[in-house]
């Protein structure tokens, strides 16, 4: 009960792995861009995306963020959801379904897991850093010699504002996620050269 008073006002990413025949290309496609179109309709969602990871593999990766935990449910809860999930009987199966709270959602040990694999061990907290900063760092320095040109002559708080109202979705929703994906073999230990081999 701790946990769940401690995250009930974090953002929180579902992801969710799918498995299906490479065949049903198009088929998978147009399900999975139907269902993350109609969650951007929903109250809190901050976003979505889907990934695979080759060409020819049957598992397709997506994932959903919400604003919190009573976002996520009324989307999950939604009869527009469960008829979404319905139409994809005998196109996919679920493999794996979690969830993860905070900026650390991109990192972390998942909050609830359905899958007979374990999740991958947490990289330590000083890797994470790291990671971050190497983000935040040529992002901020970009913002630094370009928006600061242009808004010199602003407040120093409408400045911050503009500022980190720009890097925070480039950050989180588009070079953190990219980093990590590198990264991920050095945040989970791994050698480089083994760095396509999952954990």
């Amino acid at each position: 009960m701790t946990t769940d008073v401690q995250t009930a006002g974090l953002p929180v990413t579902v992801s969710f792995t799918r498995r299906a025949d490479p065949s049903q290309l198009a088929e998978m496609t147009a399900w999975t861009r139907a269902g993350l179109q109609m969650a951007e309709g929903f109250p809190g969602f901050l976003g979505a995306g889907w990934v695979r990871p080759r060409q020819d593999s049957d598992e397709w990766h997506m994932l959903c963020r919400f604003a919190d935990q009573a976002s996520l449910a009324a989307w999950e809860d939604s009869p527009q959801r469960q008829w979404w999930l319905r139409s994809a009987q005998g196109l996919a199966e679920v493999t794996r379904t979690e969830r993860r709270t905070g900026i650390e959602g991109w990192f972390d040990a998942p909050v609830v897991s359905e899958s007979a694999a374990p999740a991958p061990p947490v990289p330590p907290r000083w890797k994470q850093a790291v990671t971050i900063w190497s983000v935040f760092f040529p992002l901020n320095l970009l913002a630094t010699v370009t928006l600061g040109h242009l808004l010199a002559d602003w407040f120093v708080v409408w400045r911050v504002m503009v500022t980190t109202l720009v890097l925070t979705p480039l950050m989180t929703y588009l070079l953190l996620p990219w980093v990590t994906r590198r990264a991920e073999w050095w945040l989970h230990g791994r050698r480089w050269r083994d760095r396509h081999r999952r954990a």
